[in-house]
């Protein structure tokens, strides 16, 4: 899949005066396969030294004892647990997203719809196809090739009752009828299984985990209102906080739309260049109070071409690391398969070079809408509106300043 579109190489260089020749880094986590081990949580701070910033008592709203991010967790997992209603749902808003259809002339063929028979063929959005020499185009607009691994008439590749690699009979998606993913899973037995289809989830529930972090955005707004400088951009595209210029102003905490910045206000940690030494004493350990922290994407490892820690201790390889592109391509083949595989709930975040941010340094594969996460649904930086807001207030002054001359004006001829 072409990355052209979706890849703001030039506009990154430009928006932000990055001048350097090193390929913009970031990271990929795909939630689909991420486990809820923490590894990557736990390695961030053991690599930082960040200070505990919980009790270790597993919060009442999830199995996760730190909440979300903040000055001293720069990885937090996320634990959300989903009923099989739900799920259907997100699949539903999934194939929203990529069943867009074609604009149509005439009435809407909800009438067609409802007497079409369910055996006569599916599409990915739900609906059945209309009757044709091969089945037709699916109601929602989205045609399908006749070379599809699952039969004519359906948009994915997992049909029930046979595996994706199969081919379904000429007339529909399956012995049972439907796409695997137009109408969820196959009704299984007692014991939870399917006509032969894999079980992707319980029957009943499913966990969603996530390991999010700072989003590193092409716009930073952290970036952008900090008032001293302390905030940069490296060399590899991220955004740091030099803690020897920080003042703890906290207008970059206001900044960020994601939440991720904070000051830290939990006293003193050690500087890095001890580790493996015994522990400092208070008098010569580095104070941090109220300075602003965040992420740095393990910026001391990057500069020794190092994988950052959270990427070197994930188990699963949930989050994957490297050039921001190759990280974009790969989340895109991921989602495709995804796809394929029935799994219509699979999208991107970050990965729209249009959105408020112009797109962010770490893309995440999300099985659910942002909000599910924890996330906004359409970020913006906040200094976007500047240009407007000044528009704005020259025209107020300029208004102030002519209503002033009138009355001057007027009074003299009084």
């Amino acid at each position: 899949m072409s990355t052209d579109r979706m890849t703001p190489t030039s506009t990154f260089s430009n928006d932000t005066y990055w001048e350097h020749s090193h390929p913009r880094r970031g990271f990929f986590t795909d939630t689909s396969i991420c486990i809820g081990c923490k590894a990557c949580e736990v390695a961030c701070k053991e690599w930082n030294r960040n200070p505990a910033d919980s009790d270790y008592e597993i919060l009442g709203s999830s199995y996760d004892n730190t909440g979300g991010l903040g000055a001293d967790t720069w990885r937090h997992v996320a634990f959300i647990e989903q009923s099989q209603e739900r799920i259907e749902q997100a699949r539903e808003s999934g194939r929203a997203l990529v069943n867009l259809g074609m604009p149509r002339v005439g009435p809407p063929p909800s009438a067609t719809l409802a007497a079409a028979s369910p055996s006569g063929g599916g599409c990915a959005c739900g609906s059945a196809a209309p009757a044709g020499p091969a089945g037709g185009d699916c109601a929602c607009g989205a045609a399908e090739p006749a070379d599809d691994a699952a039969g004519l008439g359906c948009a994915c590749s997992a049909p029930f009752g046979a595996a994706p690699s199969q081919a379904a009979p000429a007339g529909g998606c399956g012995s049972s009828g439907g796409c695997g993913c137009s109408s969820g899973p196959a009704p299984a037995d007692a014991t939870g299984a399917t006509d032969g289809s894999p079980v992707l989830d319980t029957p009943d529930f499913r966990w969603l985990m996530s390991s999010d972090v700072c989003k590193h955005c092409t716009h930073a707004g952290c970036l952008d209102v900090c008032p001293t400088g302390a905030l940069f951009r490296t060399e590899f595209g991220t955004v740091v906080v030099q803690e020897d210029i920080c003042n703890g102003c906290g207008t970059c905490v206001a900044g960020c739309p994601f939440g991720v910045i904070e000051r830290r206000n939990d006293g003193l940690v050690e500087p890095k260049t001890q580790r493996g030494a015994p522990p400092m004493p208070d008098t010569v350990k580095v104070p941090q109070d109220g300075i602003a922290q965040k992420c740095t994407l393990c910026y001391d490892r990057m500069k020794n071409d190092q994988t950052p820690a959270c990427a070197q201790a994930c188990p699963t390889t949930s989050i994957k690391y490297g050039e921001r592109e190759t990280m974009l391509e790969s989340a895109q083949q991921r989602v495709a398969q995804l796809h394929e595989q029935g799994r219509t709930e699979a999208r991107l975040y970050g990965a729209n070079p249009k959105d408020g941010v112009g797109g962010t340094g770490s893309i995440f594969l999300l099985l659910d809408e942002p909000e599910v996460y924890g996330l906004p649904p359409d970020p913006r930086v906040p200094t976007a509106d500047l240009p407007r807001m000044y528009k704005r207030a020259g025209v107020a002054v300029l208004g102030m300043l002519a209503l002033g001359v009138a009355a001057f004006t007027a009074g003299d001829r009084a």
